[in-house]
């Protein structure tokens, strides 16, 4: 949405207040684009500080969908983003200003979108996980051949057995046998 900032310029006010309606759908950082979810009208109030010289403030958020850093599931992120500028439009500005990239105003017109552009990039979250404890995705896929070999000491091994010494029955070794109840000959436990 285009402001036309001639009528504080002017002098008739000296103070106005806009909605403006974010009109990008998706928002394009260069090296990614993120669908807009949630885009409420931005307040936008703008002041006149002197001759040629306002002030403009805005506060609002909206949601994008962002992909979790580690899964890759898309998020709703709320990003909270606040304005606040001053634009002179004399001749003389200082030189500080003029180093500073002003691309929202074209002529007396202000780019509500463009203005709002770099304030959504800096409030950016850094890192967006769809929940705390996200285990994301193996870096690799693991072939069925090495899944295989890495479980091929996963096997069961048949307990040793011996016969016992008293009455042949198997038994396993350094036990009481179980069908006798003898030890190394001697019988330890009665059994009926």
């Amino acid at each position: 949405m285009l402001i036309d900032l001639r009528e504080l310029l002017s002098g008739s006010q000296d103070e106005k207040s806009y909605k403006a309606d974010i009109e990008m759908n998706t928002f394009n950082t260069g090296s990614s684009d993120y669908d807009i979810i949630d885009k409420p009208a931005v307040d936008v109030i703008i002041k006149k500080l002197g001759k040629n010289k306002l002030s403009i403030k805005a506060d609002s958020y909206v949601t994008l969908s962002i992909p979790c850093d580690r899964c890759l599931e898309p998020v709703d992120t709320r990003v909270d983003y606040t304005v606040d500028e001053i634009v002179d439009f004399n001749d003389n500005a200082s030189e500080e200003e003029a180093k500073e990239e002003k691309d929202y105003i074209d002529g007396y017109d202000l780019d509500v979108d463009k203005l709002v552009f770099g304030e959504i990039l800096i409030s950016m979250p850094g890192k967006t996980l769809c929940k705390e404890d996200c285990k994301g995705c193996p870096k690799n896929k693991s072939s069925k051949a090495r899944r295989d070999k890495r479980r091929a000491n996963w096997k069961m091994s048949a307990p040793n057995l011996v016969k016992c010494s008293k009455c042949g029955a198997l038994m396993m070794p350094h036990r009481v046998c179980k069908s006798c109840g003898s030890y190394n000959k001697k019988e330890i436990v009665t059994v009926d």
